[in-house]
């Protein structure tokens, strides 16, 4: 997985000041394949990233799924919080990337 932030635009105002366009995020649409957990103290969204993915930077992957659970400012969960981890990450990066070309 390539960093994320790698897809942001860069661009310039009129004025010539920089500004990066902002990422957009695709909708994760629920399969048969998903997980659910509940989760307990401690538990992070980039820390159950790393376990579900192997890759820490995919916490948004989490955040997207569960927009009505999770907290957008914190990756830290409350425990026992059901959430939802997607199963087909190919799909969503794919979807990601062809969002943010």
């Amino acid at each position: 997985m390539r960093n994320r932030t790698q897809n942001i635009t860069k661009n310039r105002s009129s004025q010539g000041k920089r500004y990066y366009q902002p990422l957009r995020y695709p909708p994760i649409p629920l399969s048969s394949n998903d997980i659910y957990i509940r989760t307990t103290v401690g538990d992070r969204l980039d820390s159950l990233a790393n376990q579900f993915y192997n890759d820490v930077r995919l916490w948004w992957v989490i955040s997207s799924a569960n927009p009505h659970i999770v907290r957008r400012d914190s990756y830290v969960l409350k425990p026992n919080l059901e959430i939802r981890i997607p199963s087909n990450i190919t799909r969503i990066l794919k979807d990601f990337e062809k969002l943010n070309k």
